[in-house]
């Protein structure tokens, strides 16, 4: 499995994303700018500049016309696909640090960080899937959690809750029409780095620093499966076709000049779904891995790491016929 290694960013990865189709791949980095590339040979299409700071977050709509940024100048971002033209900014008093659309493509959902006194807030946007369209400037939803930072958020199934992960280790689900908190389970002993839906969106797995990932109901927030790491995580994706998941993360990056990667353990590992197993690491990164997207129709994944690669994996063939064997697989 021979990786296409893509040096389009100066900076640390922040975001990958995959468009629906899985043909085209979005990376977001600390550099100011968002590449486009093309999925299955990694040609870039091109570069949207205008960010005047780092960028954190990046999703595209379901029909590929429009792609949200989200960026530590303050603003969000929406962008025509196809040509790179910014044609709408929202303008906010912190760093956004999610930006995602939910799966009909026509909301908006994002999070600003808690910081200079001003809290953590998780607006939604309405969206008109159109470039020439005037876009609404104000959220149809605003709601904030005084007591505990946001660090990750996502749209459920049906749209029907929006999903946090915060700084204390927590999980909560809001209303997605009210705002009102329906829920809240504490899943980690540390900060939550990652937060990502299975494709049907019933399920999701959560990432800590704590060296561990789990997958959580997104009905009733039930923890379902742990997966235990020998390093912290900064991030997981659950993969389509075959019942893996695939977690990434490594040594703290502000120790990564003085650490090999071995020591490091910078490798993208791959766990059993169903029997918690870790079945196989993939070395590559010069650094820890930030974050993982895997390929929509579970053909391969790409990574981006603190080293400024993304590197982009197609499965081989073995991948696919693998067959897990639980006696010989687990240990002793």
């Amino acid at each position: 499995m021979r990786p296409i290694l893509l040096k389009g960013h100066e900076r640390p990865l922040t975001q990958l994303k995959y468009n629906k189709e899985g043909d085209l791949l979005f990376s977001t980095a600390r550099d100011k700018i968002v590449n486009v590339y093309y999925s299955h040979n990694g040609e870039r299409l091109g570069t949207y500049t205008g960010h005047q700071g780092a960028l954190w977050s990046v999703d595209v709509d379901p029909t590929s016309t429009i792609a949200a940024t989200g960026a530590a100048d303050n603003t969000i971002k929406l962008w025509e696909v196809r040509s790179g033209r910014c044609i709408h900014t929202w303008n906010f008093p912190t760093a956004v640090k999610v930006v995602q659309f939910n799966e009909d493509g026509n909301m908006l959902l994002a999070i600003t960080e808690q910081r200079m006194g001003y809290q953590g807030t998780v607006y939604v946007f309405p969206v008109i899937i159109d470039v020439e369209a005037k876009q609404a400037e104000e959220p149809i939803i605003k709601f904030s959690s005084p007591e505990n930072k946001f660090t990750k958020a996502g749209w459920s199934y049906l749209n029907k809750w929006i999903i946090t992960g915060h700084l204390d280790g927590s999980v909560s689900k809001y209303d997605a029409k009210t705002g009102e908190l329906l829920q809240k389970v504490m899943v980690h002993e540390k900060e939550v780095t990652d937060l990502q839906f299975a494709p049907d969106m019933t399920f999701f797995i959560t990432t800590s620093k704590d060296k561990t990932a789990r997958i959580l109901d997104t009905k009733n927030l039930k923890i379902m499966k742990t997966f235990v790491a020998d390093a912290p995580l900064n991030t997981g994706a659950i993969t389509p076709l075959k019942d893996y998941v695939i977690l990434g993360g490594g040594q703290d990056a502000k120790d990564v000049t003085t650490t090999g990667s071995r020591q490091g353990k910078f490798e993208a590992r791959f766990y059993h779904k169903i029997f918690e197993d870790e079945i196989g690491r993939l070395k590559g990164h010069f650094g820890p891995l930030n974050h993982i997207a895997v390929h929509p129709a579970g053909t391969g994944f790409a990574s981006g790491g603190e080293d400024g690669y993304v590197r982009v994996h197609h499965f081989d063939k073995s991948y696919f016929d693998f067959l897990y064997d639980v006696e010989r697989m687990r240990p002793e």
